[in-house]
């Protein structure tokens, strides 16, 4: 293999292949040395000069599904999570799904006063003692990332927001947590301006521990466009009855017959669903 190929990243820049990258990115989905070694082997055999990233995942997917289709489930999760676009509002309910998982009530989209104006926020989250409120920021390609003046301009927003008491679910409280999170990356400066704030931030890749992956991983919130059985429109059209993650199928079966889909292909979205669920425990 001439490990001297160049090839285009996501956002348009170019940079030669690095075998290890494929490898390490198979690592961390769980695939087992024999896998790797295969699938690492197949994908260069049929690389050429200027082959994108996106072919060369593309590549990795489709070897992954006939050698251990359990882990491309989560290989493809990020690009799951985009497609759950164009517009950022399933992402939002998305977020706010997470926070469900871990006790609060919310509310996405929501019109609350700070000291000097209105602001929309994209979801509230709250508990007894705990008021979270999430700029949920969503992004259709891999290469954009949340930036300094993401972070600069939800900081300030959250300033004025936290002058004012709340009243959610009854409980008047004053907002003491303030998160921006995103389906892809953040920049060094927004990290850097974000800790410095005490701006909670979850990105695909950020933290190191307890970021985006890792917490539909650990929650078992794998997106409803997980699933490769469904089309495109189908998934859109699962998405629009607020079907958002796999286990709300699993749930609300009948969402499938709605949808129209017969009877055999129900049954094999759900041996999907429950496969795409139970695919951190393997």
């Amino acid at each position: 293999m001439n490990h001297l190929i160049t090839i285009t990243k996501s956002d348009g820049t170019k940079e030669l292949f690095e075998e290890e990258k494929l490898v390490s990115s198979l690592k961390r989905v769980g695939a087992n040395q024999e896998a790797i070694d295969r699938i690492v082997d197949l994908v260069e055999e049929n690389m050429r000069e200027g082959m994108t990233t996106a072919d060369i995942y593309r590549s990795a997917l489709l070897l992954l599904r006939k050698h251990a289709s359990h882990v491309a489930i989560r290989y493809s999760l990020r690009r799951a999570l985009a497609e759950l676009g164009p517009d950022g509002f399933p992402f939002e309910k998305f977020v706010a799904r997470m926070f469900q998982s871990w006790g609060y009530q919310t509310l996405t989209d929501q019109q609350v006063m700070g000291a000097c104006i209105s602001h929309e926020i994209d979801v509230v989250a709250w508990k007894p003692g705990s008021l979270s409120m999430v700029e949920a920021k969503f992004h259709n390609e891999f290469a954009l990332k949340s930036d300094v003046k993401v972070a600069l301009y939800v900081k300030a927003r959250f300033d004025d927001i936290m002058l004012n008491t709340f009243n959610y679910g009854g409980i008047e409280q004053k907002l003491t947590d303030k998160w921006l999170i995103t389906n892809t990356k953040f920049t060094d400066q927004a990290i850097k301006y974000g800790s410095c704030n005490s701006l909670k931030m979850v990105g695909w890749n950020y933290p190191e521990h307890d970021n985006l992956h890792e917490i539909i991983n650990s929650l078992k919130l794998h997106p409803v466009t997980c699933i490769t059985r469904l089309s495109q429109n189908q998934k859109r059209d699962l998405v629009g009855r607020g079907m958002i993650v796999c286990s709300d199928v699993l749930k609300n079966p009948q969402v499938l017959h709605d949808i129209g889909l017969n009877e055999a292909e129900i049954q094999g979205v759900l041996v999907e669903a429950r496969a795409v669920v139970n695919v951190s425990d393997k």
